[in-house]
């Protein structure tokens, strides 16, 4: 069965992002995501899109987008930006924390756009983000290149071909060294139901808190859970904040 993927082109309709004389992030996002997403089918991987075109979205929609689709990885791809024009320049790309499968598929592709001549500013954690938060999936956030760098954007635009190959590249080598979806990720579950009132009122209840929950309605009750997580450890401390918060645990694979 081939992995499935969903790419996010950041921000779109009357979110432009980041501006550079008169360049939007926007448009650069969604071009590159439909160029990467093209290369990604034709070695295999089943790809969907959160757009394709230039509409807007909030990070929790496109999060709920991809939990929905219930895809194994999700990228997204933006331009940075710096208070200060032309001082900054390189790539660097964000993950929820510094572990598991996420954070070597964050390495290995801030390594091959290295290879086109960007600087590599590393992979940084994140957790705040909500596209990196609300995620159940591993899930990476490229910054390719600052808006607001002319070095940065003439590597864009003169190697835009070789950029998304090398995004692409990134993420197949992560699924071929790893072994990717066959390794097993992990929830914490505080709850099961058959009444919807009941598991709707304690999803809530988590998602105030900034829990990342949801509800999983594939059997008979309805399980309201926290994550995943790429590893056991994880799990494990996400376990122990939800029961010293009150909650009945159990982590399940």
């Amino acid at each position: 069965m081939p992995y499935s993927i969903m790419l996010d082109a950041g921000h779109g309709g009357r979110d432009p992002g980041a501006v550079y004389n008169g360049r939007q992030e926007k448009d650069d996002t969604l071009r590159l995501t439909l160029a990467i997403g093209e290369i990604l089918q034709n070695n295999g991987i089943d790809v969907e899109y959160t757009r394709t075109t230039d509409v807007y979205q909030t990070p929790y929609e496109k999060a709920m987008l991809a939990n929905n689709a219930g895809v194994d990885f999700f990228v997204s791809i933006h331009r940075n930006s710096f208070p200060t024009d032309n001082e900054v320049s390189g790539v660097e790309s964000l993950v929820y924390d510094l572990s598991g499968i996420k954070y070597q598929m964050a390495l290995d592709i801030n390594d091959q756009l290295e290879t086109i001549g960007f600087v590599n500013l590393g992979v940084k954690a994140r957790p705040n983000l909500v596209v990196l938060r609300r995620t159940r999936m591993p899930a990476v956030l490229v910054e390719v290149g600052f808006i607001n760098s002319d070095v940065d954007n003439q590597l864009f635009d003169d190697n835009f071909n070789d950029i998304a190959q090398a995004i692409a590249a990134g993420i197949l080598d992560t699924l071929n060294t790893a072994g990717a979806v066959e390794n097993e990720y992990y929830r914490v579950q505080v709850g099961a139901y058959r009444n919807r009132r009941y598991a709707e009122r304690l999803l809530n209840e988590l998602l105030e808190q900034e829990y990342p929950a949801f509800i999983d309605d594939s059997g008979p009750y309805l399980r309201i859970q926290v994550g995943g997580f790429d590893s056991l450890n994880e799990a494990a401390a996400m376990e122990r904040r939800l029961k010293q918060a009150g909650y009945p645990t159990v982590i399940v694979r």
